[in-house]
């Protein structure tokens, strides 16, 4: 079959065909962001794979995304070689991907291959002792997006708290972080949530391995031991910086490329009174509210299966903006923010959502109170320095890859 993927080289796109022959994984034939050699994923490392997990019993934490550069997804690939998947445990939207943010997930079985299904984002987000009884390794392959907010990282952070708990290894099967910045607050003591389970910036720089070796490292492990037997399977090929342009939604409301480089600025608006599209075929590429004040754009969130069932403000018109079109180098902006917050105008006290939302989002309660206080960006920017320039320095320890260019 042909599986195509789109990529970014010097701000252009262009397509590049991987060829797999005959329904067999080859991954000699792999998608590169570069001119250069093509990436490697973790994933596709499947010897290296087969060597650590051997005969042992593996709990594999996956999803749709979690697929080798030739379109088969990992599951499918460890069962062709013979390994033992004993179960797959899901993160938030399921096992497919496909359920909305915030939905409970349930238990179910795998049509295709009859294996158990544990949900990690329904009775429980941490894995008990019970779903860990007949498994010896954890196996973590899920495409982050690199915000600190987008829970994928969280689930992996109670996993290994869990596999540290019961004495179980855990394996991470690196990926390229697409919003490979260092920015934003960072998370401060008692603002601590599932969306912020560590205290990082909202943009942290690192892959999904990396993250996993600084957890552990920096001892944010909260049990009787403060480390897992931790493995990250390394990516050939990639370099911080280097664009990378995801094959698969990572989740139902990042549809595309240009959404998932806008998501860690538009995300803020989900703790205020603003809807980022939620309920249409285009979220987080726009923004809107029910007054005609912010803007000319119109959109109609509607009940929509596959993106949102229950959007904010359904069937409502919103008025805002369209940023679909509008050049986004990438990383973090405020300006979004300032233009919404300014547009409010007397509506301002009720701009952010009551219940800290915002400030969860956040990871403190600063930002909020900066944006009511008239700071500029630059003056919260520069509030931000201290704690960025200490979380830089902590954050090269756990580098497995070429730092910026």
């Amino acid at each position: 079959m042909f599986l195509a993927k789109v990529n970014l080289i010097t701000g252009f796109l262009f397509l590049v065909v991987c060829v797999s022959v005959s329904g067999t994984c080859d991954t000699s034939s792999v998608c590169s962001t570069n001119n250069n050699a093509p990436i490697v994923m973790g994933a596709d490392r499947l010897e290296e794979i087969k060597t650590i997990a051997g005969n042992k019993r593996i709990g594999l934490i996956v999803n749709q995304t979690s697929i080798l550069n030739c379109g088969e997804h990992l599951l499918d690939a460890l069962l062709k070689n013979g390994l033992n998947v004993e179960k797959i445990l899901a993160p938030e939207h399921g096992f497919r991907g496909t359920e909305d943010a915030g939905a409970l997930i349930n238990n179910t079985i795998d049509a295709k291959t009859g294996i158990p299904v544990l949900s990690l984002y329904g009775a429980n987000k941490k894995p008990t002792k019970a779903q860990l009884e007949d498994i010896d390794i954890l196996l973590f392959d899920i495409q982050d997006v690199g915000a600190r907010f987008y829970t994928y990282i969280s689930t992996m952070h109670y996993a290994m708290e869990a596999a540290a708990e019961n004495d179980k290894e855990f394996i991470v099967l690196d990926r390229p972080n697409p919003n490979d910045f260092v920015d934003g607050p960072v998370r401060k003591e008692g603002f601590t949530s599932f969306v912020g389970v560590d205290p990082i910036p909202v943009l942290h720089g690192l892959t999904v391995g990396e993250l996993a070796r600084m957890i552990n490292g920096e001892g944010w492990i909260l049990t009787g031991k403060n480390s897992c037997k931790l493995y990250v399977v390394q990516m050939h090929n990639w370099r911080h910086g280097d664009p990378y342009v995801l094959p698969v939604k990572p989740s139902p409301n990042l549809a595309d490329y240009k959404a998932v480089r806008l998501y860690p600025s538009l995300c803020f608006f989900e703790g205020t009174t603003i809807s980022v599209g939620r309920g249409t075929t285009f979220p987080f590429t726009v923004l809107g509210g029910t007054d005609r004040v912010y803007g000319n754009f119109s959109f109609t969130p509607v009940s929509l299966k596959g993106f949102d069932t229950n959007p904010l403000y359904k069937g409502k018109r919103c008025y805002g903006v369209d940023l679909r079109d509008e050049e986004f180098e990438g990383g973090l902006s405020l300006a979004y923010l300032f233009e919404f917050y300014r547009k409010a105008g007397r509506n301002g006290d009720n701009f952010f959502k009551k219940g800290g939302w915002f400030d969860l989002i956040s990871g403190t309660d600063t930002l909020r109170k900066q944006i009511i206080q008239g700071l500029s960006e630059e003056e919260i920017r520069a509030s931000w320095q201290e704690d960025l320039n200490l979380y830089k320095s902590i954050r090269k320890k756990y580098l497995l890859y070429d730092d910026y260019r």
